[in-house]
């Protein structure tokens, strides 16, 4: 078995394939600059065929954060139907059919175009990871008040899912399996606090009521996962290996 992971040097690929390294099962980072790995630009295309080139299973961590991904995950899916991929291991977010998002709807359409493609799949779905919630209270530290949307979180760590990504690649297709989400749900106003805790930062906040239907999404929890929790690094302990800022 051979695997390749998509976006090897990003924040949920680099552990991905660390953890696969780790498994001493043989692997193919892509990228689109290197260095090492293999070379490839997945939006044009370019490179693609040879990167995948004897794998038996990709899993795609890759992603540009906004609709550039569709066309990054058509070309995917084409190319690793043509070189005969045998597993297709997708990541993607808890809740997004229910999120009036437009990356949330984007991120649905790749679901759903791998869901045809016909290329055994596993689908993982996770919660937010701690980082979306360290750059909403980091991109509002020099305003005089925080504007902190009234909702709950369930923050997990992307190295986490990392690992468990790397578990299901070593695996048979499972289709989409149970979502996983982070060990503790909070309002997203005890996060913030946390943060300010741990940052040294005195500044009020203001909680703002989420409207329409995405605020009634976040009311009915369709963001979290309830049961026990599949993370064990919490949003306080992410602060903390980060240091001072």
């Amino acid at each position: 078995m051979t695997i390749l992971v998509t976006g090897s040097t990003g924040r949920l690929g680099a552990p991905t394939i660390a953890a696969l390294f780790e498994a001493a099962v043989p692997v193919r980072g892509l990228t689109r600059h290197g260095p090492g790995g293999a070379i490839g630009d997945l939006y044009t295309g370019h490179g693609i065929p040879a990167a995948l080139d004897g794998i038996d299973t990709v899993v795609h961590c890759a992603q540009t954060g906004g609709a550039k991904d569709i066309r990054v995950a058509a070309n995917l899916i084409a190319a690793a139907r043509d070189a005969g991929v045998r597993h297709l291991v997708l990541v993607s977010i808890v809740g997004i059919e229910a999120m009036p998002i437009a990356y949330y709807g984007q991120r649905l359409e790749i679901e759903q175009a791998v869901e045809r493609s016909g290329i055994p799949f596993t689908l993982q779905r996770a919660t937010q990871f701690h980082e979306l919630l360290l750059k909403i209270f980091e991109s509002q530290r020099r305003l005089p008040v925080a504007v902190v949307p009234a909702i709950d979180m369930q923050p997990v760590a992307a190295e986490e899912v990392g690992h468990k990504l790397a578990a299901l690649a070593l695996g048979e297709p499972r289709g989409r399996v149970p979502d996983i989400g982070g060990p503790e749900t909070l309002p997203l106003s005890e996060f913030f606090g946390q943060w300010k805790e741990l940052r040294g930062v005195r500044k009020a906040s203001v909680p703002v009521a989420v409207p329409g239907a995405l605020g009634r999404a976040f009311r009915a929890g369709r963001n979290v996962v309830p049961g026990p929790a599949f993370g064990r690094q919490t949003f306080a302990q992410f602060l903390g290996e980060l240091g001072p800022r």
